[in-house]
């Protein structure tokens, strides 16, 4: 069953001579300036992280979100691609088809503005149109001070150890974009828990820990996900309002399982973006707790003294030692 209508424009790949010539300009160049930048503390760059929250902060713009939008609020490395793929699948009962999943699912916020045009707009009303059920999941990695929240929406949120996401971030990051441009694992937990990162991760867990009981909200983490992945379907199928046969149940569990999505691949990846990275970059082991195979005690502690201080400064009663305060 084809979950949308929308055909992106086609993908070329990068001619040699770009690939070689990035290439030259990449360690003749880039390199040398990245580490400067690196020392000084300016890389990755304060002005593009300042650049991107303003950007993607009106990513929605004037949308109502309406009763046929199941919105996916996880953080950024938090099972996200997980999450669309279960609830696309529940919304079409099992049966959805897709090229890419970006194809049936809108992503307002997309960081890069290249990569819009490869993506659903909201706009476009084929999902919920081919749906049997009329649901259509919409992606966003916003605190939830940015998205428009409504009573007649259904929002599914998601928090994952920030220390594994650290490292799932750091991972994917150095697939995708950075390359041999990456900064080092020290400076990268350094910025991305402080007030120079895009994706301000203790903002988001208490914007949506605040509003968890509400009925229109599911408030989950990647662990509990990882730990029951079946009765996580079976919640959000619960939550959806979708009532799956024995059939339906067992086609979202089999293709929502991470050896199925990874046997899937192109389905699930963003494509390569720059000429020195990868194609695939987003299924790389899916565990939790493991942030010990890249960050030292020390940077896990940081990681973990940071967060803390941070929700009590947003006056959060999340329990984040319970939950995630070990240094594994």
């Amino acid at each position: 069953m084809r979950a949308s209508d929308f055909s992106p424009p086609p993908r070329r790949p990068h001619p040699a001579w770009v690939r070689f010539g990035s290439y030259a300009l990449l360690y003749g160049l880039g390199v040398p300036l990245v580490k400067t930048l690196e020392t000084f503390g300016r890389w990755p760059s304060p002005s593009l992280a300042k650049g991107i929250r303003a950007r993607t902060a009106k990513a929605f713009g004037d949308y109502a979100p309406t009763h046929n939008d199941v919105i996916v609020c996880s953080f950024f490395k938090s099972g996200t691609t997980w999450l669309l793929q279960m609830t696309t699948q529940i919304a079409y009962r099992g049966q959805a088809e897709f090229e890419n999943i970006h194809h049936a699912v809108p992503w307002p916020d997309v960081p890069m503005p290249a990569m819009a045009r490869l993506m659903i707009p909201l706009a476009d009303p084929s999902p919920v149109a081919n749906s049997p059920t009329r649901l259509r999941v919409i992606k966003t990695h916003l605190p939830r001070a940015t998205v428009p929240f409504v009573p007649r929406a259904r929002y599914v949120a998601c928090v994952r150890d920030p220390k594994d996401v650290c490292v799932s971030g750091y991972h994917f990051m150095k697939a995708l974009i950075y390359g041999p441009l990456a900064p080092s694992v020290e400076h990268w937990a350094k910025t991305m828990f402080s007030d120079r990162s895009p994706y301000p991760w203790a903002e988001h867990l208490a914007g949506y820990w605040a509003v968890r009981n509400e009925p229109n909200v599911l408030f989950l983490t990647y662990e509990g996900m990882r730990k029951d992945s079946s009765g996580t379907v079976r919640k959000l199928a619960d939550f959806m309002g979708v009532e799956l046969t024995a059939d339906e149940l067992r086609s979202v569990i089999h293709q929502s399982s991470f050896e199925e999505m990874r046997r899937a691949g192109g389905k699930f990846e963003p494509g390569q973006i720059v000429p020195w990275t990868q194609a695939r970059a987003m299924m790389r082991a899916g565990k939790s707790g493991g942030s010990s195979e890249l960050l030292t005690p020390a940077q896990q502690r940081f990681i973990d003294d940071w967060c803390r201080t941070e929700l009590a400064r947003l006056n959060c009663d999340f329990p984040y030692d319970e939950a995630f305060g070990t240094v594994r």
